[in-house]
């Protein structure tokens, strides 16, 4: 039983790594087929980057997220010791803080505050 517990957190951790990896792929190839085909504006230039960076900000909130869910698998299935659950309560605390910049940083504007009336959903 533990061997799958260890191999079911094993494959949430590599879909964590590979979610930023495709993600960060797929996010450059956006740029480069937009400045490729774009033209030499600034705007242009920076609506590119904009989308980038926000595709790139997405798969590393899922990356993450997939990634908390591996330590959780781990801590609470394996080694459900005072140590080992304080030490991914500060890893969850710190993905939690990244995860939370990263989500500022995307949209521009704390969660808890509404979109401009207008504004597309991502």
């Amino acid at each position: 039983m533990l061997a799958i517990v260890h191999a079911v957190a094993r494959m949430f951790e590599l879909a964590g790594i590979g979610a930023i990896l495709l993600g960060a792929l797929i996010a450059l190839g956006h740029l480069v087929r937009n400045l490729a085909r774009g033209g030499t504006g600034k705007a242009q230039e920076d609506d590119s980057i904009a989308v980038f960076r926000r595709m790139l900000g997405r798969s590393i909130l899922t990356g993450l997220e997939l990634l908390v869910a591996a330590d959780i698998i781990l801590t609470v299935a394996v080694d459900p010791t005072l140590e080992s659950v304080l030490v991914l309560g500060a890893i969850v605390l710190i993905r939690t803080f990244l995860s939370f910049s990263l989500e500022v940083e995307i949209d521009g504007r704390w969660p808890w505050q509404k979109k401009a009336t207008g504004e597309a959903e991502q």
